[in-house]
């Protein structure tokens, strides 16, 4: 009987790059280069180094300049030498095709910048037809204008009548269409297939939003890994997939939740990030329908995250771009078990900074900001949860009463 070798499949190492410039400085381009190492590390990739250039801004030949191409060049002819070789380089920023092809030329290695390794996790993440479909045409989107390094190999096809066609013509006279050119049309004959199909998913769920009877729609949204499945699970008493990975959920879930004598419906939503093209949420405004029927949108956010501050930009900028901005909301921070703060030293007179400020003053000076319109709470923990569910009933209920005033299966409760 034949025996069977199982060895470790060895992940892809990967070298990351990014820049310092005006715009961004150097501890944002760590935060950027942190959030993309945890993007290549979702993706199956191993970081083992990083590179970046303090310029102006990326050039428009190679994003980094020569000498740093250079650089990172002879450390991927290093590792080669030491038999571990470099499987990637991911670049921070989207690059144009003319840059990916030059850069590709210049180190001999697959080329990934931010865009495509957030498509390469939303395709291994897609489960339904609706999110395979979304992920397929916005990797279409994103390849469109960057077919012409696809095809560099490929000559163009003999064309042309009579005796100008050319030596080794024969046989191949006919529309002179290069293949760059066919690509490009089978692509977008695919791109409008792929919408046509959109539109009857969106019909369908149009249909079975119909279908949801006389509820309150509530919404979780917030940035990607900061525990929005984990407060579905936790309200909804669900086994919806959460782990510590960026986009762990892409498909739209939704569940019936009843607390108290009051039962709504609660959506939770593909997670936003930075520098997310606008043709990807465009691929996906059908999966975001659900925070645009929302009634109440629930903003999770990670208060153990050193720039949550900058992640509720983010988010509140994606909302904005959705048209779902003024919906009334509350901010959930999360992951109070994790929040960590710096104690100054008694001597230490410099300001103090946002690493020494401790969670009550965290909590006043939001709360002062937010008036009731913000909760803390540990959803992994189990803490604050009976008065998140007081609160959110409180909340789901005025809703309630406006929406749908000659209901009154609300009122078997008496009040206090």
């Amino acid at each position: 009987m034949k025996e069977f070798i199982i060895s470790d499949v060895k992940a892809e190492t990967a070298v990351l790059v990014g820049l310092i410039t005006k715009e961004q400085d150097e501890a944002k381009t760590k935060e950027y280069l942190d959030e993309l190492e945890f993007l290549a590390d979702t993706a199956g990739a191993v970081t083992v180094k990083r590179f970046t250039q303090r310029v102006n801004g990326p050039s428009a030949v190679t994003y980094v300049g020569k000498g740093k191409l250079q650089e990172i060049k002879d450390y991927i002819k290093l590792k080669e030498d030491e038999e571990e070789p470099i499987g990637m380089v991911i670049f921070d920023d989207e690059l144009s095709a003319k840059q990916m092809r030059n850069i590709e030329q210049e180190l001999g290695v697959k080329i990934l910048d931010r865009t495509s390794l957030i498509l390469d996790i939303f395709a291994m993440r897609a489960q339904t037809a609706n999110a395979k479909t979304q992920v397929e045409l916005a990797q279409y989107r994103y390849m469109l204008p960057r077919l012409q390094r696809l095809w560099t190999h490929l000559e163009r096809q003999g064309g042309g009548s009579g005796s100008g066609g050319g030596k080794g013509s024969v046989g191949l006279r006919g529309p002179g269409e290069t293949q760059l050119e066919m690509d490009r049309r089978i692509i977008l004959q695919r791109m409008s297939l792929l919408k046509q199909r959109l539109v009857e998913i969106d019909k369908q769920k149009v249909t079975q939003r119909k279908n949801r009877g006389r509820m309150i729609r509530v919404a979780l949204v917030g940035y990607t890994n900061v525990g929005k499945s984990t407060t579905m699970n936790l309200l909804a008493k669900s086994e919806v997939f959460a782990e510590n990975k960026l986009f762990a959920t892409l498909d739209t879930t939704v569940r019936k939740v009843v607390v108290e004598n009051l039962p709504f419906l609660l959506a939770d939503t593909v997670g936003f990030i930075r520098k997310l093209p606008t043709d990807l949420v465009d691929s996906f405004k059908s999966t975001l329908d659900e925070v645009r029927e929302a009634d109440l949108l629930l903003h999770v956010v990670d208060i153990s995250h050193p720039d949550f501050e900058e992640q509720i930009q983010v988010v509140n900028q994606t909302l904005s771009e959705l048209g779902c901005a003024d919906k009334p909301s509350m901010i959930i921070f999360n992951k109070i078990d994790n929040y960590h703060w710096v104690e100054k030293e008694e001597d230490d007179l410099t300001p103090a900074t946002k690493e020494n400020v401790t969670l009550d003053e965290l909590k006043k000076t939001w709360m002062a900001k937010e008036h009731d319109n913000c909760l803390f709470i540990s959803a992994k923990q189990k803490e604050n949860i009976d008065e998140f569910r007081e609160v959110l009933y409180k909340k789901v209920r005025e809703l309630h009463v406006q929406k749908y005033p000659y209901n009154d299966f609300l009122y078997n409760i008496e009040e206090e």
